[in-house]
């Protein structure tokens, strides 16, 4: 599903991820490790969002040769997600949608999903901390990606969204959709069969099932 090879993330601190090379199977996957050790500096590169040394690929597309229909295909939702305060959720929903191509039904149901008819029309700026993750992970389940990246994806909203969550990605599994996922709170990780973990510790990677 996922490969990595060769790669390098330097930063001016002198912070440096590094990993010579990582192969994901289809599935879901819980990515570890302290705050600083990489977790978000990884999914930022697999995401396209960072530069880096090295190759990327998910199902033999290229996020170099390719960088257009890599990106169509992943999906990913920030820890502590930042939109421009004067667009609504619905101007980010049309966006991203029309970018990943989503299906015409699917915002709709996602929207009920997450709760978030009653705000959707309303600015960024007056959204809640819950608010503003509820609309990062609507945003990540939108067209049909092969990979959704989730980071920190438990963190500030309620019990039944988390409950919501779970089984949405349950459902996402069943279609061949994989998963990584990083995660400090640890009742979730019952709820599913993960295909491996990894432990991101001083700029190096470690898996294990």
């Amino acid at each position: 599903m996922l490969q990595i090879n060769n790669f390098i993330k330097r930063y001016s601190t002198g912070f440096r991820l590094e990993i010579n090379s990582l192969h994901l199977k289809e599935g879901i996957h819980l990515i570890k490790g302290e705050n600083g050790a990489g977790k978000s500096t990884l999914f930022k590169a697999i995401a396209g969002i960072h530069a880096f040394e090295g190759e990327i690929v998910l199902d033999n597309i290229s996020i170099k040769q390719h960088p257009v229909a890599y990106r169509k295909h992943v999906n990913y939702s920030e820890a502590e997600p930042q939109f421009p305060d004067f667009l609504s959720l619905d101007d980010l929903i049309l966006f991203v949608a029309r970018a990943k191509q989503s299906p015409d039904d699917q915002v709709q149901s996602l929207k009920e999903e997450f709760g978030v008819n009653n705000y959707s029309k309303n600015r960024i700026s007056s959204y809640s901390s819950g608010m503003l993750k509820k609309a990062s992970l609507l945003l990540a389940f939108l067209g049909s990606p092969k990979l959704i990246i989730l980071d920190e994806p438990f963190t500030t909203i309620d019990t039944e969204t988390q409950a919501n969550l779970i089984s949405l990605i349950k459902k996402e599994l069943l279609k061949g959709v994989s998963f990584l996922i990083s995660s400090h709170h640890l009742p979730e990780i019952p709820f599913f069969d993960y295909e491996s973990t990894l432990q991101l510790k001083n700029g190096n990677i470690i898996l294990s099932k």
